[in-house]
């Protein structure tokens, strides 16, 4: 599933399933720009890669603006002179029950975690129109599609992202562009770190594999999806929940 050539957009990518997105594209010989609202930490994630020889940029960039949107794009043009895949993986959660929900908790996770995806997919595809050619990968989750209690802002944010793969796929098809999700379960990152022993163990027992997954095993999927070997496949959801979606 080589990449090399091809160059790519990775949002939320300074830790967990983004920076290891990052990392196996990188492996298969893309050419990165890596961002996340936090530049410092981005920038660290782009030095450990660079560190393997890979060559990567960081920006720092708030998705939720469309004029950081359009400046990612821009960016990966003028270092890499093509854009060829995006992965839409930028989130936040900011849980709470329904009834005691702010709106601006509502509206912060809905602006990242959706509305992000649409500022750098609308931005990106002008380039990938252009070029017939390119590859979408939004990272959804489980929730999206199963909902979750407490979590009502979040799961609206992940289910309207599927609504949006559907469409553009739909859109862009022929174009020569595939947009594809990836629905992760719970997947170990600094997020399920901290969960408390007993909460743990209930969503390990809701799990027919009986473990979490790991990034890397997202960032397989990924890779995949951005591949010449993905070229018939669009508008789907892939699940790596370990079967927790059956």
């Amino acid at each position: 599933m080589s990449l090399e050539g091809r160059a790519g957009i990775v949002t939320g990518a300074s830790r967990g399933i983004g920076y290891a997105v990052a990392e196996r594209l990188a492996a298969s010989g893309a050419r990165l720009l890596l961002c996340a609202r936090d530049g410092a930490a981005v920038e660290r994630a782009a030095a450990a890669l660079a560190a393997k020889g890979v060559k990567v940029t960081a920006m720092a960039a708030d998705v939720s603006r469309g004029a950081d949107a359009d400046r990612l794009v821009e960016g990966c043009l003028g270092q890499f002179g093509r854009l060829d895949i995006l992965v839409n993986n930028a989130g936040i959660a900011r849980d709470g029950l329904l009834l005691r929900m702010k709106d601006e908790d509502w509206q912060a996770v809905l602006a990242v975690n959706l509305t992000g995806a649409f500022h750098c997919t609308r931005a990106a595809l002008r380039a990938m129109v252009k070029q017939r050619a390119g590859r979408i990968i939004n990272v959804t989750s489980v929730v999206g599609v199963m909902g979750n209690a407490g979590q009502a802002n979040y799961v609206a944010a992940k289910a309207g992202l599927i609504g949006l793969t559907k469409a553009t796929a739909r859109e862009v098809a022929s174009r020569g562009i595939t947009v594809n999700a990836v629905a992760p379960g719970f997947i170990e990152t600094e997020m399920t770190a901290g969960l408390p022993p007993a909460v743990r163990e209930a969503y390990l027992g809701q799990i027919p594999q009986g473990r979490f997954g790991t990034p890397g095993e997202v960032a397989e999927v990924v890779a995949f999806l951005a591949a010449d070997a993905a070229a018939y496949i669009t508008g789907q959801v892939i699940h790596v929940s370990g079967g927790l979606w059956m």
